[in-house]
């Protein structure tokens, strides 16, 4: 059977790339110096791409592609994917959900924790001999009994809570309408008023136009001097000017963030702030979690160019 073609946008793991030249003819994109010409030579026979969360593929790429068939992302955000021209083209999308939700669950917390408890700068305390010198590190907050707001109630953000509960953390959320699976969290409809009423207030929204910054100014306001914004779901939720401008001034208390605009190129103004927890992008970043999501894209990958239903579309 001839392999398909597929156009890999990014670098993966060496468990993925076994798999996947077992099945498919792999053009590697991002090791050409000249794109556009790579893609021209290739477009009469790839059939599929194969991409990351973050990298995505955009209209000029998917137009240049006349036979192609399927993106398959390995990430749970498709946002850098331009749906409208996949749909035009009656191409079918596939993303990498559930398999990465308790990793970034997990990943979440420790933000919280290390955030308000102060671990990363404790760390430095000791190392710069700091506590022999100067004594006992400083008072940070608690996270027991702490105000959480739960900024998207979906995968993500209900095991987020979940994880709060157990610190018995007062729960509040906000999403499109309330979620019978939360009984005893409390539901409030407007970003602003979950942040006034949040010492912690968690963004776990999916990406794209209909939630780009939806935290702005007014968000990060009512959050305020005390209060902490912690980011783990797509960097394009936050207005990012806002949020430096209240860090800077602090109107904004504290900030964890694993996700940034143009990133890892992020803007030098975060570098220079004490009151910032800066992470990676490596919420998902567990090698079971990674594994998983690479069999998921396979699988995707396979199911299409076997005929058979798409384990997770997006379109």
């Amino acid at each position: 059977m001839t392999k398909p073609d597929i156009l890999q946008i990014g670098p993966y793991p060496a468990w993925d790339l076994e798999r996947l030249k077992k099945r498919f003819v792999l053009h590697r994109y991002f090791d050409a110096e000249d794109k556009e010409a790579f893609v021209r030579e290739r477009a009469d026979f790839i059939r599929g791409i194969a991409t990351r969360g973050e990298l995505g593929a955009g209209r000029v790429l998917i137009n240049a592609l006349p036979k192609l068939e399927i993106i398959a992302v390995n990430g749970v955000g498709y946002d850098a994917v331009d749906l409208e021209a996949a749909r035009e083209r009656g191409i079918h999308v596939t993303n990498t959900p559930d398999v990465l939700t308790k990793d970034v669950a997990d990943f979440g917390i420790a933000m919280l924790l290390a955030a308000a408890r102060g671990v990363v700068g404790g760390e430095r305390w000791v190392r710069s001999r700091a506590w022999s010198k100067d004594g006992l590190y400083p008072l940070k907050t608690r996270v027991f009994g702490k105000r959480v707001g739960i900024l998207g109630l979906g995968r993500i953000g209900f095991e987020v809570a979940k994880r709060c509960a157990a610190f018995d953390m007062d729960i509040a959320y906000t999403d499109l309408e309330p979620k019978d699976a939360a009984p005893n969290w409390h539901y409030l409809p407007d970003p602003v008023a979950l942040a006034d009423r949040s010492d912690f207030l968690f963004v776990t929204l999916t990406g794209g136009e209909a939630t780009r910054h939806v935290v702005g100014p007014e968000v990060i306001a009512a959050l305020g001097p005390d209060g902490m914004l912690l980011n783990i779901s797509r960097a394009s939720n936050i207005d990012e000017a806002a949020l430096l401008s209240a860090l800077e001034t602090h109107a904004l208390g504290f900030a964890a963030l694993d996700v940034f605009e143009g990133e890892p190129n992020l803007d030098p103004r975060f570098l220079a702030l004490d009151n910032v927890l800066l992470q990676p992008h490596m919420a998902s970043g567990t090698v079971e979690t990674r594994q998983a999501m690479g069999q998921l894209m396979f699988d995707n990958l396979a199911a299409h160019f076997d005929g058979r239903d798409l384990p997770t579309p997006v379109l």
